[in-house]
């Protein structure tokens, strides 16, 4: 008998006990379809997030081409283990956090699980800024004039609630809402490109280093889903087919991602700095009346991505050992990420892209041992190990050498990295070392 009573398969709200988080998914409520993988791995991109992304690599000293190239490189790094980790899902009905318990152990798993909801949080704040700024906006083209706490306590809210609803309603709201903000953002982006100042001809040197910054920034854009993929594929039905998950995920992600940047590549003459404010002052400079459609989809856009990271926030502090309510740990992630947002809207853009490269830092070296794990043994259940494993051992290490020797940011820069002309390519240490040291010591196969 389980520790928790399932809900109905047409249950709106998801089971809010910790003890369903930690759990598998029962197979009766398992009725996920196939197309919200595609959706809940396209939606959370649609944000001004990604816009700034591709703007700021003009700043960062990147022609457009030399961008473009970025652009493409960096988000198939990126995007490729979080579509590998979607398959997860299925087979075992956990979280992404949950299922790494495989190779980490209940007590390894703690670590990772708690530093991803420090992330989510983090990530909260992230998507908030630009949207509470045109929601400002918005409403002073109405004669409203609202604080920014205010307009940000209103996004705040309606995220925290989608996540306390939980699974359900995230995905609903990836599916439907997510629809909407493809079509408003490819008829911004249209109209942006052909009437804005785009750089397109532009040419000049691009340093091997420079270019190697600009991928790893893009390669964390994508990634940084990596903690959370399986979070939305376990209510699928465990027969469901693995390649399809894989394909349908990185479709997702590519598909948002990338032409999403380069129409912020194509902005970047357009704006006075890549920041939420220019981006938006450009936006409404360009399209004119249709400025007001634009604000509209840039503050309903943290709705996809926030519900996704309150949600997955509620689940991994849960994972690190908070014996909570899920809907607590919902509550408690949003009130946090809002009063980050508030802090830190000042420095959006040292804090975003100090954010985007320090945090990828841990996550590179655990999804590349969940990896691993998954894909170098069979799929068979087996126990959980109680304590601290091997594999934790080399995710602790793996993440304190490549923050110590190969970080760049304004915060700290490592010595290899300086080393290298400030070019950071961490991750991709990170990635395959942990990978391949675990992968060395797991016992070999058997053949029948």
């Amino acid at each position: 008998m389980t520790q928790h009573t399932p809900l109905r398969a047409h249950a709106v709200m998801e089971d809010m006990s910790a003890a369903a988080v930690r759990e598998p998914v029962p197979e009766h409520l398992k009725t996920m379809r196939m197309d919200r993988v595609f959706w809940s791995h396209f939606a959370p991109n649609l944000g001004l997030g990604g816009w700034v992304t591709g703007a700021l690599l003009a700043s960062m000293g990147l022609d457009f081409k030399t961008g473009v190239a970025a652009v493409i490189l960096g988000n198939l790094i990126g995007a490729l283990p979080v579509a590998l980790a979607a398959a997860i899902g299925p087979v075992t009905g956990l979280t992404q956090m949950e299922a790494s318990r495989r190779a980490l152990g209940q007590m390894g798993l703690r670590l990772p699980a708690f530093l991803n909801w420090i992330y989510c949080v983090g990530w909260d704040a992230v998507n908030n800024v630009p949207a509470a700024t045109a929601l400002i906006a918005l409403l002073l083209a109405g004669g409203i004039h609202a604080p920014f706490w205010a307009a940000l306590g209103v996004l705040a809210g309606v995220q925290m609630l989608a996540s306390i609803y939980g699974h359900h309603v995230v995905q609903t709201l990836q599916k439907y809402l997510g629809a909407f903000l493809l079509v408003a953002f490819a008829f911004i982006g249209i109209v942006f490109a052909l009437r804005g100042q785009a750089p397109l001809g532009s040419h000049h040197p691009v340093s091997v280093s420079t270019f190697l910054l600009a991928v790893g920034v893009l390669v964390s854009f994508n990634l940084s889903w990596a903690s959370y993929s399986s979070d939305y594929t376990r209510y699928l039905p465990a027969s469901a087919n693995p390649k399809k998950v894989v394909l349908l995920a990185l479709a997702g992600l590519l598909a948002s991602a990338i032409p999403f940047q380069i129409l912020g590549l194509i902005s970047a003459g357009s704006v006075a700095d890549a920041s939420p404010t220019a981006v938006i002052a450009s936006l409404l400079h360009t399209l004119g009346p249709l400025g007001t459609f634009a604000l509209a989809a840039i503050a309903l856009s943290s709705i996809t991505g926030n519900s996704f990271n309150d949600n997955t926030a509620s689940y991994s502090l849960i994972s690190a050992g908070v014996h909570v309510p899920r809907v607590a740990a919902a509550i408690l992630t949003a009130t946090l990420g809002y009063v980050l947002a508030v802090a830190g809207a000042g420095r959006y853009t040292t804090l975003y892209t100090d954010y985007l490269m320090v945090t990828m830092y841990w996550i590179a070296p655990w999804i590349g041992i969940v990896l691993a794990d998954w894909y170098c043994t069979d799929h068979a259940p087996r126990p959980t190990p109680v304590g601290w494993t091997r594999g934790a051992s080399i995710f602790a290490i793996t993440t304190a050498l490549t923050v110590g020797l190969f970080s760049t940011s304004s915060l700290y820069t490592g010595p290899i990295a300086r080393w290298l002309g400030g070019a950071d390519i961490g991750y991709y240490v990170g990635f395959f070392v942990a990978a391949g040291c675990y992968a060395a010591g797991m016992p070999r196969r058997t053949s029948s």
